[in-house]
């Protein structure tokens, strides 16, 4: 599996979700109460602590999955030859959900240092399983990540992670296939993505703007882009509201006519036809993650110098908001028993060094650093006929609606989303029922596991 199909997978692991929220209701050896999770510290390590663990050296345990980092590790043993990385890979997103919470029940083989998606990062912090990074000056390091990874691993005023790389969403397009259809420029909003649905999928019934069977991921990025917040989180007191919430509405009217109008291919993402109909040109264009760009060259192959990139199409005619679709993080883990050790590696993998080494093998950067230069930016895609590709994708990055909350058990609330909102993509009634059914699912879990749920 490749860094960048991890994104587009629907991540449910129930038992995972339980185990967690069961750790962050009840009682906990640990100390301190659900409620003040969040709460920020001074810092007192300095960068001079680090460094001096650095020169002594050590072991230390990273569980990852993102194949960018093999470099990061090779670089860093280098130039810190005292210290050995033992790289794991103990699976994908969930894989490694499901392994990390049993290490951390069972109280043994606990890594010192974990790979966590955003969405997932709330049910680990407040599980109590990661350290608050605030204690090494992590809150010092605002404004050197873009808002939308830097919110992600933040509760209240704490920092549980540091970004490692983000999905700023952007529409990926087949100029070709737009081209035979008169579609001369990509749409701009989503009514125009709508016509030009209508357009494609009247002219040939068999091919698509776009693709969508249901995706509890996609779905709330479109929401988030639309000013949605359906979400509520105040440490263990949590609300749940699509249907009174404008952004939601704003998805549902749009996306019904799509799906009442049969005007997205019913195939699921990352699934050989999904590849096979963007090879085809059935599939004309992609809403989704900065990240796509190698998952289009290695499975489309074919396609190279055909397709181009565009702003995200908007909910308001001349806007420019987007939202993330995806990213993770690296999270020192609380268990760890030496974590100067850690957030010096973490730090040296997604600030320093490795920022730019894992942006030149191919990750799209949360790094302002990286997201500003000019080498980053005026590099022509070939791909993507010699277009500059990161310029539309930076830009992205810096219109992220700010705001956007997932639940302390949105793993589980994931996990349920084809059980409730996915039967309107197959008929089974509309969008709305389906969110409100995703709504009362997730509010019944939340009681059911002891938060306060309104």
């Amino acid at each position: 599996m490749t860094i960048t199909r991890r994104r587009g997978v629907l991540l449910g692991a129930t038992a995972l979700a339980v185990a967690l929220a069961a750790t962050a209701c009840g009682s906990s050896s640990s100390g301190g109460s659900p409620s003040s999770a969040g709460s920020s510290q001074a810092a007192t390590v300095s960068d001079a602590d680090l460094q001096a663990a650095l020169t002594a050296g050590g072991d230390i345990t990273v569980w990852a999955w993102e194949p960018t980092l093999k470099k990061v590790v090779a670089d860093f043993q280098t130039k810190y030859p005292k210290v050995h990385v033992n790289l794991v890979n103990a699976g994908t997103n969930k894989d490694e959900y499901t392994a990390l919470q049993n290490a951390v029940k069972a109280g043994k083989g606990v890594p010192d240092i974990a790979h966590i998606e955003y969405y997932a990062l709330p049910q680990f912090e407040l599980a109590k399983s990661l350290a608050n990074l605030d204690e090494f000056g992590a809150a010092a390091l605002d404004g050197t990540f873009t808002p939308g990874p830097w919110n992600a691993v933040k509760s209240g005023s704490a920092v549980y992670g540091l970004p490692m790389d983000s999905g700023p969403m952007a529409l990926f397009y087949n100029k070709t296939v737009f081209d035979k259809f008169g579609i001369t420029t990509p749409p701009a909003t989503w009514d125009e993505y709508i016509a030009d649905a209508k357009k494609i999928h009247t002219a040939d019934p068999t091919a698509y703007i776009g693709n969508d069977t249901g995706d509890a991921g996609y779905a709330t990025s479109l929401i988030w882009q639309a000013g949605g917040k359906p979400y509520t989180v105040d440490g263990t007191t949590v609300g749940v509201n699509f249907t009174g919430d404008p952004g939601t509405q704003k998805f549902t009217a749009a996306w019904q006519q799509l799906l009442d109008g049969k005007l997205l291919a019913p195939v699921t993402s990352w699934s050989d036809a999904w590849y096979q109909g963007m090879a085809s040109g059935k599939i004309a264009s992609l809403t989704i993650g900065a990240w796509m760009p190698a998952s289009l060259e290695s499975g489309v192959k074919s396609g190279s110098g055909q397709w181009r990139v565009a702003p995200m199409p908007q909910w308001t005619a001349g806007g420019k908001v987007t939202s993330e679709n995806g990213g993770s993080a690296l999270a020192v883990m609380q268990a760890s028993g030496n974590k100067k050790l850690a957030y010096a590696f973490l730090k040296y993998a997604t600030v320093d060094e490795g920022a730019q080494s894992r942006t030149d093998n191919g990750a799209f950067p949360a790094t302002a650093k990286q997201l500003n230069s000019p080498d980053f930016l005026d590099k022509p895609n070939p791909y993507f006929g010699d277009q500059k590709i990161n310029q539309v994708l930076a830009e992205s990055a810096k219109e992220v609606a700010p705001g956007w909350t997932y639940l302390p058990f949105q793993v589980y609330a994931n996990s349920v989303f084809n059980d409730t909102v996915g039967k309107a993509y197959v008929g089974g009634g509309t969008l709305a029922d389906g969110l409100k059914a995703w709504q009362d699912a997730s509010i019944k879990y939340g009681k059911d596991q002891g938060f306060t749920v309104k």
